[in-house]
């Protein structure tokens, strides 16, 4: 069978930087903490997350301000709800990820976008370009690729979870397929790859901070090329935005350790 991931999985320096996320993820899984205070470290992580992937749409706010329930912003306030939403959602990204993708649009777009325009693919031809990617695709286009990003999802792999992740979080920057909020939702979606794939099956890491401390539009822009090398940038980037967002939740962890 025909399995371009796994083809991906074999380009220069892809193996090897899954495998340093890999165990970095094995390591924190150790931690003392999680054998009683998982999902508080879950919840933990949710809500960095959700700041960390505001703060790429360009709205950065403090930690404490969101935990105070300071923050009104309708990006950072879909980011909240997106990550909210996505312990309901695992098994469905399997069977129907059209229907999730829908979904995390809804709750991520609500009051940034008309509200007849949530969940639906855009019909205009422009998209927002908050990371200098260039134009969009037609909606045409982005169409057909999201169609073809879904027969991934639905067909066996031989490839690592973190690479079908990197290729769900990249297609849906690049594709623009709603025409607002894309950033959130496919930061998202790749969170949730991650999970219901088994690298991180809890939703412990706080990826979406690491892709915050690293060039992530440079790397998505590798991935435009592409080109292997290119391809392989940006899988080598989320590898090692998995190692970063596993450095922040260990953080979490010691913090809770002192109490």
């Amino acid at each position: 069978m025909n399995d371009p991931l796994a083809v991906i999985a074999q380009f220069p320096g892809v193996a090897e930087a899954v495998d340093e996320a890999r165990q970095a993820v094995d390591r924190l899984y150790r931690h003392r903490v999680l054998r009683r205070a998982s999902p508080a470290v879950s919840t933990e992580s949710s809500l960095r997350g959700a700041r960390a992937s505001a703060a790429l749409e360009g709205v950065d706010v403090p930690l404490d301000s969101l935990r105070r329930d300071e923050v009104h912003d309708p990006v950072v306030q879909g980011a909240l709800r997106a990550s909210a939403e996505l312990g309901r959602m695992g098994p469905t990204w399997r069977k129907a990820p059209r229907q999730v993708l829908a979904r995390l649009h809804a709750v991520a777009a609500a009051g940034l976008a008309p509200e007849d325009a949530l969940g639906r693919p855009r019909a205009t031809e422009e998209a927002p370009d908050p990371l200098g990617l260039g134009p969009a695709p037609s909606a045409a286009d982005a169409s057909v690729r999201i169609e073809s990003l879904f027969s991934l999802l639905e067909q066996p792999t031989k490839a690592p979870a973190l690479v079908l992740a990197s290729v769900v979080h990249a297609e849906l920057v690049v594709l623009r397929p709603f025409g607002t909020a894309d950033g959130v939702v496919a930061r998202s979606a790749a969170r949730l790859t991650l999970v219901e794939y088994g690298l991180d099956p809890k939703s412990l890491v706080v990826v979406e901070a690491g892709h915050l401390e690293l060039p992530y539009g440079e790397a998505l822009r590798a991935y435009l090329s592409g080109s292997p090398e290119g391809v392989a940038q940006w899988v080598q980037h989320c590898a090692s935005a998995v190692v970063l967002g596993v450095r922040e939740t260990t953080a979490i962890c010691e913090a809770m350790q002192r109490g």
